[in-house]
């Protein structure tokens, strides 16, 4: 499985460890073995062995990146033992629902997070063909416990008591269709799950992926308002595929080292209004006003390449999903006391004068804990120029988000 900054290196189906690289496409097998199950708090498997070895001969890592990954992990490893000499051993003890699991993304991203060590419970809801895939998730030998849950009599039931809830819930973009031309339709979708959850699990981190985040994050929070449990620190619109793309992308134009990059994405989650500040790439590295622009727009239009690519068979679901899995892993760090946990989010923000907008986010056992404004510092005139530009279309899909809500009162 690739790596990513808050995911995983994976060991077969063994063991893997939390990592602050970035997504890592391996052509030989990578290798990973930690001293005790508290220093993965990520996706993959059940058992963790008493040293750290880290193999690799892949086209990312040579005999240097191999070394530079031991002085990381080591220090982590005995880290952990300590904490385990201590009893801090944590424990899956974190209920996970999936609304809109039988779906393009919902069945890759339930995988992903049943491999999490953290996850008792994992409930999986649709509106139909959910039973099977939670069938076959149940055969999976990691310790969370599949349910399945189909239409809206079961709705409840399935969010009782849950930690986190993930909505992937929508029709996916075709070829032609922009993410406005979804509204109308996951509009409703959004705002009928999320009065569930308000009535169900108040108190659950809530992560919006169906499009347009830009619009649905604002309709999931004027619901919340209208049942009175909006907690603005626990409402999450995913737009980690941006950064994701963005560390991708930079990291084959630039030929660097994936685990290496880091770009905040910040704005929305659509078109112009994503934002990569390549000003800020992690490591620094030099770009010409061309390939500045040229990044750019490709970050930007990305899910449209992955649409024509699909031509007409769907939209960019493997990797939303594996993006997804990044911000529910990092949730679930938070939520189990890590206190160094990063991501961007379209979240509420006085970052700017609009009242949502993506940003990095320090993440805590009580949701946001801080937004990190030095992202916004010190941007390029490229950046500064569009970063003015962006506002408007922002402000226009959140203002129709809220619009939506107050036309049609959630139900009591």
């Amino acid at each position: 499985m690739a790596t990513t900054s808050a995911t995983t290196f994976s060991i077969g189906s063994t063991v893997s460890f939390g990592s602050r690289g970035n997504p890592l496409p391996q052509s030989k097998p990578f290798v990973a073995r930690f001293t005790s199950p508290n220093s993965l708090a990520s996706f993959s498997g059940l058992k963790a062995a008493t040293y750290v070895n880290c193999e690799s001969e892949s086209s990312f890592f040579g005999k240097e990146s191999s070394a530079a990954l031991r002085g990381s992990f080591v220090p982590k490893a005995q880290k952990a033992n300590q904490k385990s000499q201590n009893g801090l051993q944590p424990v899956a003890s974190y209920k996970f629902a999936i609304l809109g699991a039988a779906g393009g993304i919902g069945q890759p991203l339930a995988l992903l997070i049943k491999m999490s060590p953290l996850v008792s419970a994992l409930n999986l809801y649709d509106i139909a063909n959910v039973k099977g895939v939670a069938a076959d998730l149940s055969h999976c030998n990691t310790p969370s416990q599949v349910q399945d849950f189909t239409g809206a009599s079961e709705l409840g039931n399935c969010l009782k008591g849950v930690n986190v809830v993930v909505i992937p819930a929508g029709v996916p973009r075709k070829p032609g269709m922009t993410r406005d031309d979804l509204f109308n339709i996951n509009a409703n979708i959004v705002k009928t799950l999320v009065e569930a959850v308000a009535d169900n699990c108040p108190d659950a981190f809530i992560h919006i992926i169906s499009n347009p985040v830009n619009s649905t994050v604002p309709i999931a929070a004027e619901v919340l308002k209208q049942k009175g449990v909006y907690d603005p620190k626990k409402l999450f619109g995913v737009t980690t595929l941006d950064v994701v793309r963005a560390n991708t992308f930079v990291a084959q134009k630039k030929n660097l080292k994936l685990i290496d990059v880091d770009v905040p994405v910040v704005g929305g989650h659509a078109g112009i209004t994503i934002l990569p500040l390549l000003s800020k790439t992690k490591p620094s590295v030099n770009f010409t006003n061309e390939e500045v622009e040229q990044l750019t727009v490709r970050i930007q239009n990305a899910g449209t390449e992955v649409v024509e690519a699909k031509a007409g068979a769907g939209s960019a679901t493997l990797s939303m999903a594996y993006a997804a899995a990044r911000f529910v892993e990092s949730s679930l760090r938070a939520l189990d006391g890590d206190g160094d946990v990063y991501e961007c989010s379209f979240v509420q923000s006085d970052l700017t004068d609009l009242p949502f907008f993506a940003s990095r986010i320090k993440l805590g056992r009580k949701g946001i804990e801080a937004l990190i404004p030095s992202d916004l510092s010190g941007l390029s005139e490229y950046e500064e120029k569009a970063l003015e530009a962006l506002k408007p279309e922002l402000k226009a899909s959140i203002e129709k988000g809220i619009a939506f809500v107050q036309k049609q009162p959630v139900t009591a």
